[in-house]
Order: C-alpha cells, then sequence, then structure tokens
C-alpha cells in the first residue's frame, strides 16, 4: 500500500489506499455476493490473473478487511471480517451509480459470457420454478461453437449449480439467444417479453419455466436502478 500512498491524513485518502486498488472494488463485490473460495473469486473475476487476485486478497487481509479461513475438508476460504462487511453498502453504491449514470451502450461494451452465467447462476429466485430439478440449457448463438453453451441445473432445495460442460442430464428448457441480449435483460435494461417478440430470443421445452423465466432469471441486484426498470413478472405479462 505504501508505494501508492496518498501520504495524507484525511480517512478518505487512507481509505482510498486500500479500497482504489486495480480490481479491489470488483473483487470485494465477489466477496460481498457471497464467494469465498478462490476459484470462485476467480470466476467472478474471470480477467484478474491469479497473481493479481492473491496478490489483492493478501492486501486485504493486511488491512483486516479479510480473514483466509482454514476448514477441515477442501481449500481455504476468504471471508469478510467485521470491517469488510461495513463496505457491503459501499460496494452496493457503487454498482447504484454505475447503473444510474453509466450508458447502457457503454456496459454492454463489455459482454462476458462465463462471467453474466456466474452472476446469474447465484441469483436465481426458485420459488416459481417446478418443485422438481429443472435443467436450462443457454445457447449464445453468437458465440463459437466451443464458447456458446452453459447449463444451468436448479434445485428448488439446493439451489442452483453452473455447467459449462453437458451435465449428462434431460434439458427442460433450451434458451437461444445473443450474448448482448441476455446481458441487457439480466442488467434490467430489457425483457424477456421484448426479447420474444422481436425474434432475439427463442424458448424451448417446458412451458412453465419458459412463462415465468422474466420471474426466475432473478435479474442483476442493481436491475431495479436501471432506468427502464423490470418488475418480476412472466413472459405473458
Amino acid at each position: 500500500m505504501a508505494q501508492g500512498s496518498y501520504r495524507q491524513f484525511c480517512p478518505a485518502a487512507m481509505a482510498a489506499e486500500v479500497l482504489c486498488t486495480r480490481w479491489t472494488i470488483v473483487l470485494l463485490r465477489e466477496l460481498v455476493a457471497g464467494s469465498t473460495r478462490f476459484n470462485d473469486l476467480r470466476r467472478g473475476v474471470p480477467r484478474m490473473s491469479p497473481a493479481l487476485l492473491s496478490q489483492r486478497l493478501r492486501d486485504l487481509q493486511a488491512a483486516g478487511v479479510v480473514a483466509r479461513v482454514t476448514t477441515a475438508s477442501g481449500p481455504p476460504e476468504y471471508r469478510l471480517t467485521e470491517a469488510g462487511r461495513e463496505l457491503a453498502p459501499i460496494v452496493e453504491a457503487f454498482g447504484i451509480w454505475g447503473q444510474r449514470c453509466v450508458q447502457p451502450e457503454l456496459s454492454l461494451g463489455h459482454l462476458d459470457a462465463p462471467l453474466l452465467m456466474w452472476d446469474m447462476h447465484r441469483s436465481l429466485d426458485t420459488t416459481p420454478m417446478p418443485r422438481r430439478r429443472s435443467v436450462i440449457q443457454f445457447l449464445y448463438s453468437d458465440l463459437p461453437a466451443n464458447q456458446r453453451n452453459f447449463w444451468l441445473i436448479v434445485d428448488p432445495e439446493t439451489g442452483a449449480d453452473l455447467c459449462s460442460t453437458d451435465p449428462g442430464f434431460d434439458v427442460d428448457l433450451y434458451v437461444s439467444v445473443d450474448l448482448r441480449t441476455m446481458t441487457a435483460i439480466w442488467m434490467g435494461h430489457d425483457t424477456v417479453r421484448r426479447a420474444l417478440d422481436d425474434e432475439r430470443m427463442i424458448l424451448t421445452g417446458d412451458e412453465l419455466l419458459a412463462a415465468n423465466m422474466q420471474a426466475w432469471l432473478g435479474l442483476s441486484p442493481f436491475a431495479p436502478y436501471a432506468a427502464n426498470a423490470v418488475s418480476g413478472v412472466g413472459v405473458a405479462a
């Protein structure tokens, strides 16, 4: 931290030395969202190198924001301390400001299918879904063949899992869509209904899952702050 020190006693300057290094706020977003393991954090910041991720985690530990916890089984976890949890409203405020003040076209110029699917899988609302395992395959028609397929395996009791290789289950719903449209829907700038009407999205399979997609999709936590914020309604609304 000392290398980039502002050399000011002001608390805002001191906080900026901890929080304003490259990738730190984005990493904190992942920690606030609940990711604790190194590989899960990598999936939330896929363009951040493993070496830099390790360094930022060490910096946050040194600042008392993150604690490295050894588990009885499995890899260590990185958990927010009390001081780290106090940053949640700040991270949220960053996202709300970005959603309200940054033009959607700028955001939609940075498309990333794995990141989108990672965000989507942990925000699904299983309430309107069938009370059984549901498998939903997303096919991004505008991506190369080896990058276009993702599977969401959703269980009302245990939550959602994400696969980029075929998990071998029967698919209940196929979602064929371009990446920009799906990202815009997730961010609250578009709707499932409009995408279907414009034939930018095709839903094939379980009618209940298709009819309630806008509801179970969940959307980004920042979607309500979009200019055309979407309510949690089915595609038929």
